[in-house]
């Protein structure tokens, strides 16, 4: 008899995935019913809500030897409570969707569970999982629908930046990107091939940098923050700063100047980095910046321009279909 904790998902049927699965994921604050219909049914006393979603496929977003299914699931759940915190709403609910090849272990499917519901109760107490769906794909693939709740207040869009507004960021800035560089240099085997031992030595000696590529920590609560404060536009950084600050300008209609002093020592990598999941945010010139934010500029007239230092800049950053090798192990 094969031990439960070496059945693939073709030992098991769908609902005996999902019986084991259910129990380790958190329930919404928000939830009126849960798991186990055909839909949920979610409180929303705003009467509106936010919606995104987002999807992690093996080898474009993700390498096997490199994360492990706690960070996959952690990962999946930051990347879209940040794009819910970046309009200014709570996250109140996840709806998740996994395929993954028959032959995966079932504990693979448990650990991307476990790191949903760490990162849910980390990043946005009272978040939870409440649906999904299971099937079976050549690649593991995650795809993640997230809800907020806007608890009043209007939606902080992107196209809301006015010339002489401030420009300011919450989080990480360039770490991701580092880490990322990191485990393609020294996370791979001799053959260049990516290396589940040498990314866990790498994880020892790089623990921050690595661990800001792998599992993400964006500061969700700071999107409500802003939206009170204030803030006139709003995006989560996802692709790199200087890329994501171009689809504000270009949104609102506007021009953003960064001040490279405020960029640190790697200038670059601050700008093309992408990944940390920050929130690149404006706020109107007399409005004191939540504790959180820093000043990274200004707003400017010249529509759609990024600017460092009032010189343009060109704009790099993540491109699902340019910046993949091919790989996927």
């Amino acid at each position: 008899m094969t031990n439960a904790s070496d059945q693939t998902l073709a030992d098991l049927s769908e609902g005996e995935v999902l019986a084991r699965i259910f129990p380790r994921l958190p329930h919404a604050d928000t939830e009126l019913l849960g798991p186990g219909d055909d839909a949920a049914v979610l409180a929303a006393a705003d009467g509106r809500f936010v919606v995104t979603c987002d999807m992690m496929i093996q080898g474009p977003d993700f390498r096997l030897a490199w994360s492990t299914p706690h960070d996959l699931g952690w990962k999946a759940a930051a990347t879209n409570l940040s794009d819910v915190a970046a309009m200014g709403a709570r996250p109140t609910a996840l709806v998740v969707a996994i395929a993954a090849p028959p032959s995966t272990p079932i504990s693979v499917i448990l650990g991307i569970a476990d790191g949903l519901r760490d990162g849910c109760e980390a990043l946005a107490p009272g978040c939870g999982v409440v649906g999904g769906d299971l099937s079976a794909s050549d690649a593991l693939t995650l795809s993640i629908t997230a809800f907020g709740d806007l608890e009043g207040r209007s939606p902080v869009l992107r196209s809301g930046a006015r010339p002489g507004d401030v420009v300011a960021h919450a989080g990480r800035l360039g770490e991701a990107g580092i880490g990322l560089g990191l485990l393609f240099r020294f996370g791979v085997d001799a053959d260049g091939v990516p290396s589940r031992a040498a990314a866990d030595a790498l994880k020892l000696r790089e623990p921050r940098f690595v661990e800001a590529q792998l599992a993400p920590v964006p500061p969700i609560r700071l999107g409500t923050v802003a939206a009170a404060a204030g803030a006139t536009a709003m995006l989560d950084v996802s692709d790199g700063l200087a890329i994501d600050a171009g689809r504000l300008a270009r949104a609102s209609g506007v021009g953003v100047d960064f001040d490279s002093a405020e960029l640190g020592d790697q200038r670059e990598l601050a700008l093309g980095g992408g990944e940390d999941h920050g929130l690149l945010a404006t706020f109107p010139p007399d409005v004191t910046l939540p504790a959180g934010f820093r000043r990274l500029g200004t707003v400017t007239g010249e529509s759609g321009i990024v600017l460092v230092d009032g010189e343009p800049h060109t704009q790099g950053g993540w491109d699902p279909y340019r910046g993949w090798d091919g790989a996927t192990t």
